[in-house]
């Protein structure tokens, strides 16, 4: 069987050459990163999450490393929806007409979710949109609406109209102690795929100056930390739902692939790995078939069948 066959995947609004995306934030709007490789050897990408205007985001300084990862406060830094639409996707399809693009939506209020998702499922060449509703370094909306599901269930229902047919994946948080209501709430308010998961909250400290690292003082944790709490609520979500999940949280190499896809993930997103290592994603997607044959794995979608 030919590698493309092998690696590729099929997801509402998505054909992917492989299940490799860059998560959102990790590789803005794509310009910067284009810069280190070919953006057409991802499966996707998705844009930094977008706003109805521009932010600033949050006081310096907003990342800093830690023995388990990586924290950020970046308070959802962005150009705003206006320029995404204008300048940030004709870029991209510019250069990379093939490439499916997944955009991402956050939000302050119901309103402003159904006006930023309105004008990205409006530019033709955005094939998904991401829900971020579970953003932790902002101090209202985000991840307020991403922890009760009734709150969650009612917006989702009301983007998803916005969305005329474009496909909306929900980012869940794994801020809370049962995901499984969450996720479900998300499949009745209508969504076509799960993102899962965003990072979780955590606090660096200076020992020198006795104060967070931080200026939002916490910060969202990414990197190695969050895989095994990442694949255990992907694993809870899929034994109750058969909507596509994007897997995101801690993954480094083509073996943190396949265990995320057996856990129950159709795809995956990286994150924090690109922060050391610039080629992460191309170097990840070029390892997969070399893993696959190790582990006697003919094509990805035989693991979609790989349940406990």
């Amino acid at each position: 069987m030919e590698t493309a066959q092998r690696l590729a995947v099929d997801l509402p609004g998505l054909a992917l050459k492989n299940p490799i995306i860059p998560a959102s934030g990790t590789c803005g709007y794509g310009q910067q990163v284009a810069k280190n490789y070919d953006l057409n050897l991802l499966g996707s990408l998705v844009l930094k999450s977008t706003t109805l205007h521009a932010r600033a985001g949050n006081p310096q300084p907003r990342v800093c490393e830690t023995s388990a990862g990586w924290l950020n406060a970046n308070g959802l830094q962005n150009v705003g929806v206006d320029a995404v639409v204008r300048e940030k996707l004709p870029w991209l399809h510019r250069h990379y007409p093939d490439l499916p693009v997944i955009a991402s939506a956050a939000g302050f209020s119901t309103a402003e979710y159904e006006t930023v998702v309105e004008q990205l499922a409006a530019a033709p060449t955005v094939s998904a949109i991401e829900l971020n509703v579970s953003c932790p370094n902002v101090k209202h909306g985000g991840l307020a609406m991403g922890t009760d599901p009734a709150v969650l269930e009612d917006l989702t229902r009301k983007v998803v109209r916005q969305a005329k047919g474009k496909p909306i994946y929900v980012k869940l948080t794994p801020n809370v102690t049962d995901i499984v209501p969450l996720a479900q709430a998300a499949e009745r308010g209508g969504a076509n795929g799960l993102t899962m998961v965003n990072t979780l909250t955590g606090l660096s400290i200076n020992l020198r100056t006795r104060r967070p690292v931080l200026a939002n003082v916490t910060g969202g944790l990414s990197g190695p930390a969050l895989k095994p709490m990442a694949l255990r609520m992907i694993h809870q979500v899929r034994a109750v739902s058969s909507l596509p999940i994007i897997g995101v949280g801690g993954i480094e190499s083509a073996e943190d692939v396949l265990e995320f896809m057996m856990a129950g993930a159709n795809a995956v997103e990286v994150g924090a790995a690109s922060f050391h290592d610039p080629l992460a994603c191309p170097r990840i997607a070029a390892d997969l078939p070399l893993v696959m044959d190790r582990y006697g794995i003919n094509k990805l979608t035989d693991l979609w069948e790989v349940r406990f």
